[in-house]
């Protein structure tokens, strides 16, 4: 009888998702069995690639951004307690799923209530602090508060002094095994002929999504090369059009993306951690714009423009003229990290 495992990712832009698609591989790999749960484009995007799988709804956190990147704390706060509801509601949820679907372990991508005492539960996140300018230090013992309830913390990033998160994955936390599973991607390598000059990758929640859409194309509408523009959104039929030099996707499959990523030039995107382990896999040249507001965002991409891999700028400053200075950037170089997934699933063995 295969060990059940709950696959929980957060619906907040399709990050979360995106990067337990390696993890649910692996678990089938392992002779485990799967289940999805979560909602919204999440939950979605996961149906799509394991249309096989059984999956769940779990509430919604009913997270969304404000307009204005510097209203972003305000509004957080302004939601915690909707947070807290769903957290509460999701709690009773899962406790439920556990008896009725026969859960023998979960792995929660930043879904704060998806653990019970009954089962072995693990937290996977690149954040043991939580950037929040001057309420940092309170973000950070909060989550870590919520990281202590779970039996294992797993950061998608390597231990070293070479790494993607920086101080976000690199704080100390006592009380909960912290391992290091180096960074995680759906994607491979693949040596393939440019066909795009440049590819733009939007993905989060909005309105941030729909504001920098328009921004960038009515920018790369006047662009000479060729471009490939994928909206990032989750839709339940894939729409293609076509429009002077630029082809646009309303969403992509991970293998169509794959190719597509392989085969651009330049890409431009947010600079979500996801999204960071995606391109440096694949070794790829990018511009970063981060989501306004999104202190996470914002540290990564003056962290990773710092220290001369990718150049990038706040939405509001962004134009083609930017793009000019891309080969004074070295670009992100691929991690060679072997994980062990059978020493790393040995804690749901246990049961």
């Amino acid at each position: 009888m295969k060990k059940r495992i709950l696959i929980a990712p957060l619906n907040w832009g399709l990050g979360h998702a995106t990067r337990c698609i390696p993890i649910i591989k692996a678990l089938i790999a392992h002779q485990f069995e799967p289940v999805i749960a979560s909602d919204g484009d999440a939950l979605l995007l996961l149906q799509k690639e394991f249309p096989e799988l059984e999956s769940l709804e779990l509430p919604s956190y009913e997270i969304t951004y404000p307009k204005k990147g510097k209203r972003f704390k305000l509004k957080m706060l302004q939601s915690s307690p909707k947070m807290v509801k769903a957290i509460k509601a999701e709690k009773k949820v899962i406790a439920s799923i556990i008896e009725t679907h026969q859960i023998d372990g979960i792995i929660s991508d930043n879904r704060l209530g998806a653990h019970n005492k009954k089962v072995p539960c693990v937290f996977v996140t690149h954040q043991l602090q939580v950037l929040s300018g001057n309420t940092t230090w309170l973000s950070t013992k909060l989550h870590q508060k919520i990281i202590k309830r779970f039996h294992e913390c797993w950061v998608p990033d390597n231990l070293g002094d070479i790494n993607l998160s920086g101080k976000l994955g690199h704080t100390h936390v006592s009380e909960i095994p912290i391992k290091y599973i180096g960074p995680l991607s759906r994607f491979s390598k693949k040596e393939a002929p440019i066909k795009y000059d440049v590819m733009v990758l939007l993905s989060g929640p909005e309105p941030q999504r729909t504001i920098v859409e328009k921004i960038l194309f009515n920018e790369f509408k006047n662009y000479s090369g060729t471009v490939i523009f994928i909206r990032g959104t989750i839709d339940q039929e894939q729409i293609i059009s076509e429009e002077n030099n630029m082809i646009i996707y309303n969403f992509m499959t991970s293998s169509e993306l794959e190719s597509a990523i392989n085969e651009s030039r330049l890409i431009v995107s947010r600079s979500g951690y996801t999204t960071v382990m995606d391109l440096t896999k694949l070794s790829k040249t990018a511009f970063f714009i981060p989501t306004p507001g999104q202190f996470e965002q914002e540290y990564l991409a003056k962290r990773l423009t710092k220290l001369g891999y990718v150049p990038s700028c706040s939405q509001e400053a962004f134009n083609l003229e930017k793009l000019k200075n891309i080969s004074d950037y070295k670009g992100l170089e691929a991690m060679d990290y072997e994980l062990n997934y059978k020493k790393l699933f040995r804690l749901f063995e246990g049961k």
